[in-house]
């Protein structure tokens, strides 16, 4: 479901300059990084590229929306840390991604931290956004 946008209560504004193989800067500064393709899609590898920073996003706004979801349920997930695989490959329209989501939660029981994840992710904005556009699985690390 979307939000109006008079709920907004951040954007975050982010220009690239020549696509893949250029550069990424957001309007603060706080982020302005070089971006290549990695060697295996024939780049130079030497910067970082999207799907590195889609996985970060995604990561830390999976391990925010566990964090919401353990608080509801009174389960201790300090310690925790939340992994983003992002695979970009071909298909039939050109290019998709999938996603490997995988969850460390130590303080709590393998049945426990599946319970989580799976909550989180129908918490989660990433999530959220993805959802029946790409395959995200889900795991316990």
């Amino acid at each position: 479901m979307s939000i109006q946008q008079s709920d907004v209560l951040y954007t975050a504004v982010a220009t690239a300059e020549n696509g893949r193989d250029g550069r990424v800067s957001t309007e603060d500064g706080k982020l302005d990084v070089v971006v290549n393709p990695p060697k295996e899609m024939g780049g130079s590898g030497e910067g970082t590229n999207p799907e590195q920073l889609f996985a970060a996003g995604y990561s830390a706004c999976f391990q925010g929306a566990l964090g919401v979801v353990a608080r509801q349920e009174g389960a201790d997930i300090s310690g925790s840390t939340v992994t983003a695989e992002v695979g970009i490959g071909k298909n039939a329209e050109g290019f998709g991604i999938t996603v490997r989501i995988s969850a460390k939660i130590p303080k709590v029981s393998a049945a426990t931290a599946r319970e989580l994840i799976e909550k989180a992710h129908q918490v989660c904005p990433y999530s959220k956004a993805t959802r029946g556009n790409i395959t995200v699985d889900l795991a316990v690390a």
